[in-house]
């Protein structure tokens, strides 16, 4: 490790405060001793105590000893201040302090719409004209088009990908059926109407586009749609006016795809069956071609497609979330049969929720559903994930930020990682009836709103000192200083996997490796399916 890089000084909290009643921890870097509780106002001591001993934090690089300043609970402005001088930036103790970031996270996805004007009423100074609307090729078949508009951008690129939107829209609607009343506030959006919760018309606005991705002829499902290369980072997307390619059906995008909508076909029943109905028969023809296509080969881009990849080799974890979805919303055998026998395989993980490995989503489904369960498959199921949530609570124990991640886990979307393990943590309580894993909970938010060893908010637009460079073109390219509000950032990746993390970031520990720079995509990228599962652990605490 290179101490030359290690920062070593610094307070570090969560900047957008902290509720009353909850866990309040600051990080302190160096030895520690007796910190305060300094009410920034008047400048008053409220409040002090001692911190932990002081460890060596692997991930972070730093010698780091912890504040926890739990016991005071007296709403207010305050900062922490330690003997040596050092000092927090300002924070509030209050009531509600999620509800606004919580609103800023899901109303991003309104900001990731393509194909449509992001009008001034409801982009603010974020808007701009309607784009790719143009029929997509059929790669492979270019003499077929077809008429694929909608959708959200995936990340800070204008491509769409059918397999981290199926994740991005499984963690929003888990969020509005564990939480329904975090989303009786509307955001608002185009749609609202107050018969709809705008979370619903949000994902359904994902949800049409993925049916348009459907083959009509064979039920399979094109697994994205872009263009050839990625544009300029400062093109804005009307202004992206190159080609768009549909890249062949995969059995990744099939099973999310099947997942999705059977997931779907659910949660809309009670409001549009019309649609509801729609997602079921697009779910049952998904399920068909995979049924038809049992040894389907893994995907790769087309050797002439540049975008964003998101090729997996083994497809198991899919039809597991797929067959799982299919049982929980039909009650039908035949789902049930084909769950027990996925989930009797060890190629796949059970309990993941990225992108990759969407085993975890379906374990949740059969522990959630109120169909008759093959009781011994439920039990190690669910002994399972109370494992996984125990260990993720132990790492957490030990880490210096107290959250989840060992050093090796500091990859490309470190923080979609952090708060998966957050959002499972707060599934395996619910399910279990444990209360015991909040806290650690608590900790994942306050790192990814600045209880980390850069001193940052990771979220645009909130805390004292927000990302203000995400790669993200939109926010490159639209002339407004302040980039668009409530996009959560990569965050730290000690793969050095761009020219600037390669040039800056050598050397850094894992946890540090991150730079707020348009040029660092590998760690200041923003996309869906990190603040999906940030909507997911907020929804908790609103």
């Amino acid at each position: 490790m290179n101490k030359e890089h290690v920062q070593q000084n610094g307070i570090a909290v969560n900047q957008l405060g902290y509720r009353s009643r909850d866990a309040k921890i600051a990080v302190i870097a160096g030895q520690g001793g007796r910190f305060h509780v300094v009410d920034s106002l008047n400048g008053e001591v409220v409040w002090q105590g001692q911190t932990s001993p002081a460890i060596e934090d692997a991930a972070s690089g730093q010698i780091v000893s912890r504040g926890d300043f739990t016991a005071w609970a007296m709403p207010g402005t305050y900062r922490i201040e330690a003997e040596n001088g050092q000092a927090s930036v300002p924070f509030v103790i209050a009531d509600e302090v999620y509800e606004d970031a919580h609103r800023a996270l899901l109303k991003a996805f309104y900001y990731f719409r393509c194909g449509t004007k992001l009008d001034e009423l409801h982009a603010g100074l974020w808007h701009h004209g309607a784009c790719h609307l143009t029929p997509a090729f059929v790669h492979g078949d270019e003499s077929r088009q077809v008429d694929a508009w909608g959708g959200w951008h995936d990340a800070g690129d204008y491509g769409k990908y059918v397999v981290p939107g199926a994740k991005a829209v499984a963690d929003l609607l888990l969020a509005f059926e564990f939480y329904p009343e975090a989303f009786a506030q509307p955001l608002p959006l185009p749609e609202s109407d107050g018969r709809l919760p705008d979370v619903l018309h949000e994902c359904r606005y994902e949800l049409e586009w993925m049916q348009r991705m459907q083959d009509e002829a064979s039920g399979g499902v094109f697994h994205k749609l872009t263009t050839l290369r990625f544009p300029a980072g400062d093109v804005m997307p009307e202004d992206d006016t190159a080609p768009l390619y549909l890249s062949p059906i995969s059995a990744t995008a099939t099973g999310c795809f099947a997942g999705a909508m059977a997931m779907s076909a659910r949660v809309y029943s009670p409001y549009d069956e019309t649609f509801s109905g729609s997602c079921l028969r697009a779910a049952e023809r998904a399920w068909a071609w995979l049924e038809e296509h049992p040894n389907a080969p893994g995907f790769r881009n087309p050797a002439d497609i540049a975008t964003g990849e998101y090729g997996d080799a083994q497809d198991e974890d899919e039809r597991y979330w797929a067959a799982a979805e299919l049982y929980r919303t039909t009650g039908e055998a035949r789902y049930h049969e084909a769950f027990q026998a996925l989930a009797k395989q060890d190629s796949f993980e059970k309990y993941e929720l990225g992108w990759a490995d969407m085993g975890g989503y379906g374990t949740f489904a059969y522990l959630m559903s109120e169909r008759e369960e093959e009781p011994e498959l439920a039990q190690e199921l669910m002994t399972g994930l109370l494992q996984r949530a125990d260990a993720l609570a132990a790492v957490s124990a030990r880490d210096g930020y107290g959250i989840s991640l060992l050093p090796d886990q500091y990859i490309w979307g470190s923080n979609m990682v952090v708060l998966n393990h957050a959002m499972l943590l707060l599934v395996a309580g619910r399910l279990s009836g444990s209360e015991d894993y909040e806290r650690h909970v608590h900790e994942h938010i306050h790192y990814v709103f600045g209880a980390n060893v850069v001193g940052m908010s990771y979220v645009t637009g909130y805390g004292a000192k927000p990302i203000l460079h995400p790669h993200h073109r939109p926010s490159e390219g639209d002339g407004v200083e302040d980039p668009v509000p409530g996009l959560l950032s990569g965050g730290p990746n000690k793969g050095l996997h761009d020219d600037y993390a390669r040039e800056h970031l050598a050397g850094k520990a894992p946890a540090a490796s991150f730079a707020d720079v348009m040029d660092s995509y590998s760690t200041n990228e923003v996309a869906i399916y990190w603040n999906s599962p940030a909507v997911f652990v907020l929804s908790h605490f609103v």
